[in-house]
């Protein structure tokens, strides 16, 4: 399993306890929902930084 992987189902677990404790606080679901989509964003993009392999810059054979 790739690092990116990984860190995308932590930060889905997360999302996911965050979620199921602002529906036990008694938060409107659209607002769980708002949230739950911006918390995956977030950690697609924080994933995709954190694992992106950096492209080599060519080498001059002058």
């Amino acid at each position: 399993m790739s690092s990116f992987t990984l860190y995308l189902i932590g930060f889905i677990v997360l999302t996911g306890g965050l979620s199921y404790g602002a529906y036990e606080l008694g938060v409107q679901p659209v607002w769980i929902a708002t949230g739950a989509v911006v918390l995956v964003g977030i950690g697609i993009i924080t994933a995709v930084s954190k694992t992106r392999q950096r492209d080599d810059s060519p080498a001059n054979d002058a």
